[in-house]
Parts: C-alpha cells; sequence; structure tokens
C-alpha cells in the first residue's frame, strides 16, 4: 500500500467507526458551494423569482452615471441595427423554428443572465441557422462568414472538410449494406482492435451519445461490485440522466449519488471508509474549473469566473485517486466524452498519466455521425454471471454499432495513425498554450479587462472587473464574425486545423470587440464595487422581487 493511502486509512479509522461519524466526513467531503449540495440548491432554485428589465432599467442596473448610459444605449443600437442587417434570414428562420422547437427556446432563453434576457431577445436575437462550412470558416443562411470557436461542442477535432470526407467514406464503404441493424458491419473488428490497442483496455461496447456509454459504464460498475452509490466530482458533467446530473435540471433526486469536493483529502478519506461506492467518475475537463460548473455566460452576473490549469497538481490528484479506488474496489470510470483524442492521442489517461477500468468516448470518434463507446476491462465489461445465467446486466440499443456510424469511426481511428495527424500532436500544449498566451498580451495592450484561460485548443474567457454586463462580449464577437455556441464566451473550442494565419486574424477581431466593447461603457463599475458586492446587490433585488416589495 502507498504511504499516501495508509495515511488516509489510519486517519480515517476513527472517523468510519460509526455510521454518523461517517455521516459527518462524507458532509465534509462535499464542496462547500451549492453546487455540492444538490438538494439545496433545487430549493433555492425554486425560490428566485423571474425578473425582468425594462428597456430605461437595462442600461442603469448598476447605477452606472448619465454619460456611461448613454454610450451604452448607442452601442447597443448600433449593434441592434448591424444584426438586423446581416442576419434577416437566419433571425426569420429561427422565429419560425423556435415555436416547435423546444430545444431552440431553451437555448435562446439561457444565453444571457435573465434579468436581460427579455431585452436581448428583442433586439439582438442570435440566428441558429447555417448552411456551410470550410476549413475553420462556417457561412450562416445569409451568407455571413464566421470563424468558428464553437467545435461542433468538441466533435470537431480535426476540422470540418475531414469529418466530411470522413463522412463520404463512410457512405461508400457501407453504402452496399445501407441501415441494415443487429448483425454487425466487418469493420467492427477493425475497430474494436484499434480501440483495445488505444486503450489498453480489454473489452468495447457501442452506443449512440456518450451519455449513453456513462449510463452504460455505471450499471455495470454497479453489477459487478453490488454496490450502489456513484460518487461524481462537483461542477462536473457526464450526461443529462438523473443519477449523474443532481440538482438543478433534474426534476428526481439523485439519492444514490455523493458529489464531493475535487482535489480534497475529505474526498479521498471518503473513498477509502465507504463501503458502498460502487465507481467514481472523473470528468478531466475539470482540470480547467475544479469543482466549478462549465462556464456559461447565462450566469456571467458579475466577474468572478475562474479558470486555470496546474496540470503537474491535477495529475497528482488522479493517480491519488486512482490508487485509492484500486484498494477499495472502487471501478474508477474516466469519462472521456469531451476530452478523448483532444488534449492527447491517448486521451485523459495518457495526458495524466493514470490507468481507469473503464472509459467513454463520444462526440469526435464518430468521425461527424453520433456515437457513444465504452471501452474496459473484462471482467467489468461482462453482462451476465455464467454461474447465474439468470442475473444479466441489460444494455442494448436499436442503432448500437449501426453500419454508416462503424464505418465513419473507422475513418477516423485510421486518421489517426497518419503521419499528418500524428503531427497535429507533437508539441500540441505548447502550440495551444503559446496562442493563450499571446491571446492575452494582444488583450493587455489594448488595455481591455478581459483575458483567456486553457486547456489545450478547450477555453474560456476571464473577465477582471465586476461588471454587470461582462456578457455583452459574446454580441461584439458575433458581430466580428466570431462564431459561438450558446454558452457565449464561456467556452471556446479550436479545431487543430487552425493554423497560424487563422488564429492571426481570430486574435484581431478578438481584440476589436473588446475596445468597442470598451468604448461603449460596458466595463464602467463604481470605484467601490466587487464581485462579492455585485452579487448581494443582485441577493436583495431578488428578495424584493419575491416579497413583492
Amino acid at each position: 500500500m502507498h504511504w499516501s493511502l495508509a495515511f488516509i486509512a489510519a486517519g480515517s479509522a476513527g472517523l468510519g467507526a460509526t455510521a454518523g461519524r461517517r455521516r459527518l466526513l462524507l458532509s465534509q467531503a462535499k464542496h462547500r458551494s451549492l453546487a455540492g449540495h444538490s438538494k439545496w440548491s433545487r430549493r433555492i432554485a425554486g425560490l428566485i423569482p423571474s425578473v425582468d428589465y425594462d428597456a430605461r432599467h437595462f442600461f442603469r442596473c448598476d447605477g452606472a452615471p448619465d454619460e456611461v448610459v448613454a454610450r451604452r444605449e448607442q452601442g447597443f443600437e448600433r449593434l441592434a441595427a448591424v444584426f438586423a442587417e446581416r442576419f434577416p434570414k437566419g433571425h426569420a428562420l429561427t422565429a419560425e423554428a423556435r415555436d416547435g422547437l423546444s430545444d431552440l427556446q431553451f437555448t435562446g432563453s439561457y444565453r444571457v443572465p435573465f434579468q436581460f434576457a427579455q431585452h436581448v431577445r428583442a433586439h439582438l436575437g442570435v440566428s441558429a441557422f447555417v448552411e456551410r462550412s470550410a476549413g475553420v470558416i462556417v457561412t450562416d443562411v445569409d451568407g455571413n462568414d464566421f470563424y468558428d470557436l464553437t467545435g461542433s461542442y468538441g466533435v470537431n477535432l480535426l476540422g470540418y472538410d475531414a469529418y466530411k470526407e470522413m463522412i463520404r467514406e463512410a457512405v461508400a464503404e457501407a453504402g452496399d449494406l445501407g441501415p441494415v441493424l443487429g448483425a454487425l458491419h466487418p469493420l467492427v473488428v477493425d475497430n474494436v482492435a484499434r480501440l483495445r490497442a488505444l486503450t489498453g483496455l480489454d473489452e468495447v461496447s457501442f452506443h449512440m451519445s456518450g451519455t449513453e456509454a456513462v449510463m452504460q459504464a455505471v450499471r455495470l460498475a454497479r453489477y459487478h461490485t453490488r454496490r450502489s452509490h456513484v460518487v461524481r466530482f462537483c461542477g462536473a458533467y457526464h450526461g443529462w440522466w438523473g443519477d449523474v446530473q443532481p440538482g438543478i435540471g433534474n426534476p428526481v433526486p439523485a439519492d444514490r449519488t455523493y458529489t464531493l469536493a475535487e482535489m480534497s483529502e475529505k474526498a479521498l478519506q471518503t473513498l477509502a471508509t465507504r463501503n458502498d461506492i460502487a465507481c467514481v467518475l472523473i470528468n478531466p475537463l475539470q482540470a480547467l474549473h475544479p469543482n466549478s460548473a462549465a462556464p456559461s455566460d447565462n450566469a456571467l452576473v458579475d466577474g468572478g469566473r475562474n479558470a486555470g490549469v496546474d496540470r503537474a497538481a491535477y495529475a497528482e490528484w488522479l493517480q491519488r485517486l486512482t490508487e485509492v479506488c484500486h484498494e477499495r474496489g472502487i471501478v474508477l470510470i474516466l469519462d472521456d466524452v469531451f476530452t478523448g483524442f483532444r488534449i492527447a492521442r491517448g486521451g485523459a489517461a495518457e495526458y495524466f498519466g493514470i490507468r481507469p477500468d473503464m472509459v467513454t468516448y463520444g462526440k469526435t470518434l464518430g468521425g461527424g455521425l453520433p456515437v457513444g463507446v465504452l471501452v474496459g476491462k473484462a471482467a467489468l465489461m461482462k453482462r451476465f454471471r455464467p454461474d447465474r445465467p439468470v442475473d444479466i446486466c441489460f444494455a442494448r440499443g436499436t442503432f448500437n454499432a449501426h453500419p454508416y456510424v462503424m464505418a465513419a469511426m473507422n475513418a477516423f481511428l485510421r486518421k489517426l495513425d497518419e503521419p499528418r495527424t500524428a503531427a497535429l500532436y507533437d508539441g500540441l500544449d505548447e502550440r495551444w498554450n503559446t496562442r493563450a498566451e499571446r491571446m492575452n498580451l494582444n488583450l493587455a495592450a489594448a488595455g481591455v479587462p478581459v483575458r483567456v484561460a486553457n486547456l489545450s485548443s478547450i477555453w474560456t474567457v476571464l473577465y477582471d472587473v465586476p461588471s454587470r454586463f461582462n456578457w455583452m462580449l459574446q454580441y461584439y464577437l458575433r458581430e466580428e464574425g466570431l462564431m459561438l455556441s450558446w454558452v457565449g464566451t464561456g467556452r471556446l473550442i479550436f479545431s487543430l486545423n487552425y493554423g497560424d494565419a487563422d488564429f492571426d486574424v481570430v486574435v484581431e477581431r478578438f481584440t476589436r470587440a473588446c475596445e468597442r466593447m470598451a468604448a461603449n461603457g460596458w466595463w464602467w463599475h463604481a470605484p467601490d464595487a466587487t464581485n462579492k458586492s455585485v452579487r448581494r446587490g443582485i441577493l436583495r433585488e431578488l428578495i424584493t422581487k419575491r416579497l413583492g416589495r
């Protein structure tokens, strides 16, 4: 036993003596934020009233002087005119689709903090429709070209042209078979072999999304350990199903899920002393913002967004976590749906130097088509007990191992082995860290209160002022032809085919957007304002509305 685990076990022996002490330790192992306490977060969410700022209060909610308000109003009106002129067809299609498309209603309502949302939607509506892509450019239905910073939620690793070619290859390869389901296309054999070689694990199962792959991993962990509970870490996303998304967004309690603080000694002690934990889920993306949910502009009420990667510290945490799990017979599941193949060819296991029991993949592995994959140790992947033939762990899906998906996946896996693709991984971290540094130097030289933090090609935008309007930057960026997802500046995802010339244009346009936003007064704040005082002011406003005053 490693000395650190021995220390944890020894230090936890007394605490594990009674159920009451184990509950106390579990409570101490939770993160102190609301995100670490799912029941309280749901209760409080149910108490928050709707507040819609009218046109006058919208620009004055932070007590800005009249001169600053006038600049804001002029800047907003100019942006509204630009959007109306550039995106008429896109706006019309979005308005037509919104009434019957619930997904669009949701994303359209949560681009900015809810107090501002109604006025923004009325004047700065974002088109949801695009029609073609080439290189790092996406063109919308009005013919406007955008540099893509969305990464298609992580799918676009190698560039859209590469995935279009993979899909063409898939149609050609599997076209003669077509959508014959149940039976397998011969390419499945090569896919399994390649995935086993990439991961060093034994067996593979195919699914249709990353969420499904995680569901299967958790179900198998419970089946083989005969334990009930799942551990996830505060802020981590593992799909939208109930057991891994406790708190806000889940209408039912996740009673068999423990949400613990990441990089916490108490969390390790909890794992070392409890006997009901079947598995631990890791989302390596949390290295960018431990114990915080994925950043989104709809929650950007001040300048308090934090992010930054300490690769060595996070790797040490994961290694200690792995050791505790292996000692305790807890299944360690690496959720590499987002980071798989993006931060290293061998994913987060290679990047952080760990050996998980199971790995889930999705997004880019499908070669541009929907996919989920689970790879794991043979003892954990078996769905039945030979000595108990009726005691099975069922998991099937109509479209699992769809011929076109298997063919597109095979094209992706073969492309990984091409020298040109391998070259993208040489110096990957250094390349993107240098680019982030260059962006920050440019922003500092422009004198704007904005900087970026990154985990390789996954970026988030940070703000150095306690402004209530930091979220406005997403609209200035769109004006400059930079395409963002619905979370705005919370997450920028670059594809690896970005060359230096393309990136230079992004830096230039990003900086110009910040300068325009500064000139329009959105970053004004009272001299004594802090992020805490801003949040307290919002809380007072909500309490007043709740009490009907």
